[in-house]
């Protein structure tokens, strides 16, 4: 049976994140090329579906209304709608740059398909997804908005949909590809001789949890704790299913980690 991999493109390597607005269009389609290379390559043996992060496009927005807060004003809904736009700026730039490639992406909208109860996804269409990978294609998610049943409005990120689409769908592999190379004991961007965390698993996850802090830039889904954290918990949940975080600012990584081959960079989640 075909291997079925969940792939983020982090919004800190498809875009700058300390400029707003600003994308990565070189490292976006250098991405889709290796994605396209891996599935060429394997053929009927990968199935991917790709999520992407919004980057200084979603983020930047949802800092400004505070949307993770809920709706609260009149101005909240008005941010609401920004966000939304924002986000899926970005998302029209991704799967365009894929199937300029070849890549046979269609974009899936997460506002127009989930509901939220805080940090809780309530509901979650994914039959059209589902169907679409069935037949061949590459359904492309995003981190969005999303109506929520406490308080408004909430955010739903990349890997809250990927905890669901991998409790229904047992993909063999979560790839998230950032910026920096894998977890570290300090954040690389502020201390250059942290040292990187090659696997986390029940041995030395209450270790590496009290090291983990909040990601480079405007992040309001949570930093990288909350990325591991998640990453880590539904990996106890679904044996023997792995998650993996690395970089993929240096050419060729991603396509390899497609392909399946061996690789001595990222931080392998058990």
């Amino acid at each position: 049976m075909s291997e079925l991999i969940l792939l983020k493109l982090g919004g800190s390597v498809i875009t700058d994140k300390t400029r707003p607005f600003t994308a990565r269009i070189d490292v976006i389609q250098r991405l889709a090329q290796e994605i396209k290379s891996a599935l060429a390559e394997r053929g009927d043996d990968l199935r991917l579906i790709i999520g992407h992060g919004s980057g200084s496009f979603g983020h930047e927005v949802a800092a400004k209304y505070q949307t993770h807060k809920g709706g609260t004003s009149a101005e909240s809904w008005l941010g609401f709608a920004e966000v939304a736009h924002a986000a899926a700026t970005l998302n029209h730039l991704v799967v365009n740059a894929l199937r300029e490639v070849g890549v046979p992406a269609m974009r899936f909208q997460p506002s127009a398909s989930t509901r939220t109860r805080g940090e809780q996804l309530m509901y979650f269409e994914t039959f059209p997804l589902k169907e679409a990978l069935s037949h061949g294609l590459v359904p492309v998610v995003y981190g969005d908005v999303s109506v929520d049943a406490a308080q408004g409005m909430s955010i739903v990120s990349t890997e809250l949909l990927f905890d669901n689409l991998a409790r229904e769908l047992s993909p063999s592999r979560i790839v998230l590809a950032g910026q920096v190379d894998g977890v570290y004991e300090a954040d690389p961007n502020l201390k250059p001789n942290a040292e990187l965390i090659s696997d986390i698993d029940r041995n030395n996850w209450e270790e590496v949890a009290a090291m983990l802090g909040g990601s480079h830039g405007t992040d309001v889904t949570g930093g990288m704790f909350t990325k591991v954290r998640d990453m880590y918990r539904l990996t106890i949940a679904m044996p023997p299913m792995q998650a993996m975080i690395m970089s993929a600012e240096e050419p060729g990584h991603l396509e390899a980690v497609l392909k399946g081959q061996m690789v001595s960079f990222g931080t392998l989640i058990n």
